[in-house]
């Protein structure tokens, strides 16, 4: 799961990786050391993954700064603990119930959306956002005189999750205590006020990504990717002209699901 791959890295006097060193260092060793843990929570450093769990908020570019320190010392970028892939797991599960409850559904209904939200809203778009971006970024942004490095796939997976906990907090977690009493009323305030928490959950979730990029010292003009931000803006203003309430349609969109 290494962000980067050096051909010279670990190479022989001819400049050849030993199979040793070629073994350990393919994307599927780091696969297969990931997933293993996955089934060690002794292993896990969930007081860390809470470290960035809150730095995602506070100062992400922070975490991006350990990615950088763990590129120096376990020669990846990409995590090589799921401890925060097990704690964004949790909060999606425990948002989405508070969801149903929100939303008066019953039990059964509560499980289906939860299954939905689970592996299509954030397992199948994340793979695809993931893979979209690891070609965009390999195929346009990598610098021509450091062809040697590309950005890998589970790097791209890692920068999604950073950028999707915050959206997921602020939409699944927060936006839950106005929506009955604040947000989904006909009022102007209402969709104002969820309008406002849509614009700033995915503008973090845009930032994030940009600052994931970015740190990679061999990608060029990352700051394209800030560029949606107009785009977002520019819907924003034009949904409050229309009236439009986005929470609304996201909850109507809910409960069609588990009908």
């Amino acid at each position: 799961m290494l962000p980067t791959t050096l051909v010279n890295s670990g190479s022989q006097g001819n400049g050849v990786l030993s199979p040793r060193d070629a073994a350990r260092h393919t994307a599927g060793a780091k696969r297969y050391k990931y997933l293993r843990r996955l089934f060690h929570f002794r292993q896990m450093d969930f007081e860390f993954a809470l470290w960035q769990m809150l730095y995602l908020f506070t100062s992400p570019q922070r975490v991006y700064r350990n990615f950088h320190y763990r590129k120096q010392t376990k020669d990846q970028w990409a995590r090589d603990d799921p401890a925060f892939l097990v704690l964004l797991s949790i909060w999606l599960c425990v948002s989405t119930l508070g969801f149903g409850f929100v939303l008066d559904m019953g039990f059964f209904e509560t499980i289906k959306l939860l299954l939905w939200v689970v592996f299509i809203d954030c397992v199948g778009v994340g793979l695809l956002i993931a893979t979209l971006m690891w070609f965009i970024s390999n195929k346009y942004l990598v610098k021509q005189q450091n062809r040697d490095y590309d950005v890998e796939w589970g790097y791209a997976f890692d920068v999604h999750l950073n950028a999707f906990y915050p959206l997921l907090v602020i939409l699944h977690f927060i936006q839950l205590f106005f929506i009955n009493y604040v947000i989904i009323s006909d009022s102007v305030i209402g969709y104002f006020v969820g309008n406002t928490l849509w614009l700033i959950a995915i503008g973090y979730y845009i930032y994030v990504t940009f600052l994931g990029y970015s740190a990679l010292p061999f990608l060029k003009n990352t700051a394209i990717l800030l560029y949606p931000f107009a785009l977002l803006i520019m819907l924003y203003l034009i949904s409050l002209a229309c009236g439009w309430n986005f929470t609304k349609m996201l909850c109507s969109f809910y409960k069609y699901r588990v009908k």
